[in-house]
């Protein structure tokens, strides 16, 4: 670094300053001011503003740099070796409901009067909340007083704390963010243990960590329906549920030139679960022909449901159709002129999605595209092929906010499925062993890739 030009530091302290001061002046602007940690996360006007969320996304990415840069490498260490810690406080936190206790309680609760809600001790409820609050899950307004604030909000569920304790089994329905932390926290967390291992080991023996620690050989999904197990199974859905919700519909719409298929083209959603990415594109589109298919049980129960009750119309007219379909078997829908997946290919290893679209491109006519919607994983060093640089110094993929999201994604696939997220270059090497040529992708936060019958 020469003389007179910023150093890293220097460079992240300013971008950090400058960014706060544009969140701060969007807020201002609208007559708001920019929520408090200390406050319970509320749904904001501003909550969903792209350029917000990229503007903060800078902020995370510096904020986790410069703690980086400045913080001596033991004192990292010691940080990072046992998050397991975070891990099993979040756990019991979600697993006792403590959020739901001290939902709509802004005074806090002293750990005795917890205690008496979730039946378990007050010394060590204080300890494990004190963890948290340290690292901004939940406050301690004063000593073994606690409260809910911005993130351990989101940790509440959304039925009344009575039915949690009655109903365990169905108590994280209609709650998506309580769900993901139990999945993460259980099978996730207790298949982890043994990552390490498989990989060094290459425990050819079992498919997958998860595999591993369960000695079980069945995938995640068959293990799932196992008696004991079918409530875990629930729980994922929820965890799952409306993941096609989380992303604008214009990705969906957008990431294809829908407008220039002719009338009564068939689109084919494969893998598409209730179908939710379907109907944003069925009520862009409405020229087209659709197909959802998946396995019987989500067929005939869950889609059947959600398509009677969001667009019964378009069942009616056979616009839509609901099909059952393995994707490791023949695709029975012939020629059709899109096949499109979404987060389908990153739960499954090379091999089998090998098989899923070699079914494809058996199954395809001459001019049939194949749109594949899935995350691409960054490189964390600059890359030619990649999305433009971030400021400087940060790392190429944005670090904690975007890379570091996605490669822990890719950890959570290697870990549960032996699946994983894959890079561009992957993707347009899978394609091509199974005769697919790459023909353009559109990038965002999900692309869209776009093939084409080689």
């Amino acid at each position: 670094m020469t003389a007179g030009n910023p150093t890293a530091l220097a460079s992240l302290a300013a971008l950090i300053s400058a960014v706060a001061q544009t969140l701060e002046t969007a807020y201002a602007k609208h007559g708001l001011v920019f929520p408090s940690l200390d406050e319970p996360f509320y749904p904001g006007p501003l909550d969903d503003d792209l350029a917000l969320t990229n503007a903060a996304r800078l902020i995370v990415a510096a904020a986790h740099q410069i703690i980086a840069t400045v913080r001596a490498p033991m004192d990292t260490i010691q940080d990072y070796a046992p998050a397991m810690y975070m891990t099993s406080a979040l756990a019991f936190a979600n697993e006792t409901n403590i959020a739901d206790v001290l939902k709509n309680v802004p005074q806090g609760l002293h750990v005795q009067d917890i205690s008496k809600e979730v039946g378990v001790d007050s010394v060590k409820i204080a300890r494990i909340l004190r963890y948290l609050a340290t690292r901004h899950v939940f406050r301690e307004i004063s000593p073994n007083v606690f409260a809910n604030n911005r993130i351990s909000s989101f940790l509440a569920k959304s039925r009344p704390l009575k039915a949690l304790k009655s109903d365990a089994v169905n108590r994280y329905k209609d709650a998506p963010a309580a769900a993901f932390v139990g999945h993460v926290t259980d099978e996730a967390f207790s298949s982890a243990v043994c990552l390490s291992t498989h990989v060094r080991e290459d425990a050819k023996d079992y498919e997958s960590p998860f595999n591993l620690a369960f000695r079980t050989k069945k995938t995640m999904w068959e293990w799932y329906e196992e008696p004991g197990n079918e409530w875990r199974g629930r729980r994922f859905a929820e965890a799952m549920k409306g993941s096609g919700d989380r992303f604008p519909a214009s990705i969906f719409t957008g990431g294809f030139d829908w407008r220039s298929l002719k009338d009564d083209s068939v689109v084919v959603d494969v893998g598409g679960s209730l179908g939710t990415v379907t109907l944003k594109i069925a009520k862009a589109f409405p020229h087209l022909k659709y197909v959802v298919e998946d396995l019987e049980p989500v067929v005939t129960g869950p889609a059947q449901k959600f398509w009677e009750a969001q667009a019964p119309e378009l069942l009616a007219s056979s616009r839509v159709t609901l099909q059952v379909q393995n994707f490791f078997e023949p695709q029975a829908i012939k020629q059709a002129a899109v096949y499109f997946m979404r987060f389908v290919l990153h739960d499954w290893p090379d091999s089998a999605n090998e098989t899923i679209l070699r079914n494809l491109r058996n199954a395809a006519a001459p001019y049939t595209k194949l749109v594949i919607f899935e995350s691409i994983m960054p490189y964390a060093s600059p890359d030619p092929n990649g999305p433009p640089r971030p400021p400087f110094p940060l790392l190429a993929n944005l670090g904690l906010p975007v890379g570091g999201f996605l490669t822990m994604l890719d950890l959570q696939m290697m870990n549960i499925l032996n699946g994983q997220e894959r890079t561009f270059e992957q993707f347009v090497e899978l394609g091509a062993r199974t005769g697919w040529r790459f023909e353009g992708v559109k990038p965002g936060v999900l692309a869209a890739l776009v093939f084409s019958v080689a």
